[in-house]
């Protein structure tokens, strides 16, 4: 071997020796074995973490706390709060300071924060959105939102417990919310359509001139389609019930199909065999639920049919074998699935408009809404004035050209500017938008009008899904817990939602 390769075979070798080698007291110079660790890391360190992990461990299961708290952006922020900075002596707030100092700062946080949209209100007007639902105790609550283009925000909730929710009560709850904004900032106030509401809005009217009530379109689309799929037998509804009862006895049998499958684990189970989507089990205070569940059974209609000629399905059904053969002959029925095609077909356009309504995009569908607020909606988008608009079809003709249309915004001007000089500037305006002159006559602004929906003119905002209420929302009065509020009416968003009744 030579010098130079005995001096690198050395080196190798000393080198090898100190990864293996344990820490000597001073420890210095040499690299501790993997997995070992000091006793300053052992008392500092690792136990430490490990101990301060399990008393916050113990607080979510002592406290009952729900695991998603640990998503909380806030829950980890406070923990990294702490650990940068050192607080000597530093005690968590207890229960008195969090249920009343801290809470305090925080309300007047949240108000700062939402500041800038109340500031835009004076320039771009609010609507005020009210609708009854039921907290998770069975609370009746009337809540009050205040919408504009900028977006949405929530004013309060009223705990109705005990209350006459009639036409007066409702009215000064409106009145409330209508003085905290500013009257001069609020356009109109929407609500379902019950007598009650209406009365009130008809009270709001009569004080405020310049402020429209209106019933919500999805609410009203909504009871027509309730009206037709679910009638009852009263007096001054019997024609429709003798007309639509059928469509009412098929909706009761998806019911029990639903129903028998989902409520006992091993049907349930045996079902998920034979199809990858789940039976949807809709709560009312959703809109269309009816035809959603159909909807749902009929796309799942093969796997149905597959379930119950199976011999999995023939030897489970002995513990309920009456309910098991009248669920297997709806199914193999071709007659019933014949009737849910066509309660889907004549009931589609209604569904459609419902799905196209719930949302706070803005509608201006002046055929089914001729009221003057909205005819002004729909003389004011630019859309309904371009030429490829008015090419589509040769009966259509501008808005400032339309006569009924032209009548109806003139009444809304009146009474949204009673000043004469404003009521003047206002009709110059209109003029200028409505001819494409003045400052609406560059090429730009031209060549959009058929493509950019009015609300692009402006930053955009993310559309939200709005539920008044659902199916079980007829009126002010206690309408059920709203467990799925959050969900729009596309099908898809329901998969992950099944319900198993009690």
């Amino acid at each position: 071997m030579t010098q130079l390769e005995d001096a690198y075979e050395k080196k190798k070798t000393e080198s090898q020796a100190k990864e293996v080698q344990l820490p000597c007291e001073a420890g210095v110079g040499f690299k501790k074995r993997k997995g070992i660790s000091t006793p300053i890391e052992r008392a500092f360190g690792v136990e430490i973490r490990d101990q301060l992990d399990q008393e916050i461990a113990r607080m979510f299961y002592t406290g009952g706390l729900p695991f998603n708290l640990a998503r909380n952006p806030h829950y980890v922020r406070a923990f990294q709060f702490a650990a940068n900075n050192k607080i000597d002596g530093y005690v968590p707030p207890g229960y008195n300071k969090l249920r009343t100092t801290l809470l305090q700062k925080e309300k007047d946080n949240v108000h700062k924060l939402f500041e800038p949209l109340r500031s835009t209100w004076k320039e771009k007007g609010v609507t005020i959105v009210s609708d009854g639902w039921s907290d998770p105790i069975r609370k009746p609550l009337i809540n009050f939102m205040a919408t504009s283009g900028n977006g949405s925000l929530f004013l309060k909730a009223v705990n109705c417990f005990g209350e006459v929710k009639d036409r007066f009560f409702i009215a000064e709850l409106m009145k409330e919310v209508i003085n905290e904004i500013g009257h001069e900032n609020v356009v109109q106030i929407i609500t379902e359509n019950a007598a009650n509401c209406k009365a009130a809005g008809e009270i709001i009217e009569s004080q405020f001139p310049h402020i429209y009530w209106k019933p919500c379109v999805v609410h009203t689309l909504n009871l027509a389609l309730k009206n037709i799929c679910s009638p009852r037998n009263v007096e001054t509804n019997e024609l429709t019930y003798e007309q639509c009862r059928w469509i009412k006895e098929v909706h009761e049998e998806a019911f029990a199909i639903k129903n028998f499958i989902t409520n006992h684990n091993m049907r349930l189970s045996i079902f998920t065999k034979f199809t990858p989507l789940r039976l949807l089990s809709v709560a009312d205070t959703r809109f269309a639920s009816i035809i959603v569940m159909l909807k749902r059974l009929k796309l799942i209609k093969r796997g149905l049919q597959a379930m119950v000629i199976s011999e999995e399905w023939s030897s489970y059904r002995l513990d309920d074998t009456e309910k098991a053969n009248s669920v297997k002959e709806y199914i193999l029925n071709d007659d019933w699935w014949d009737k849910v095609t066509y309660i889907l077909s004549f009931t589609g356009p209604i569904y459609e408009m419902i799905r196209a309504c719930d949302t706070d995009k803005p509608l201006a569908r002046w055929a089914k809404n001729n009221t003057p607020l909205h005819c002004l909606a729909h003389s004011l988008h630019p859309r309904y004035y371009s030429d490829a608009w008015l090419m589509e079809d040769s009966t259509r003709c501008a808005p400032h050209r339309d006569g009924e249309i032209s009548q109806e915004r003139m009444k809304c001007f009146r009474r949204l500017f009673p000043n004469g000089d404003e009521y003047g500037r206002v009709l110059d305006e209109y003029a200028m938008f409505s001819m494409k002159s003045g400052p609406f006559e560059d090429l730009t602004s031209i060549s959009k009008m058929a493509t950019m929906e009015p609300k692009n003119w402006t930053p955009k905002d993310d559309v939200k899904m709005w539920d008044v209420g659902g199916d079980a929302f007829d009126s002010m009065e206690d309408v059920g817990f709203l467990e799925f509020a959050d969900l729009s009416l596309d099908e898809p968003d329901f998969e992950n939602d099944l319900i198993i009744d009690n």
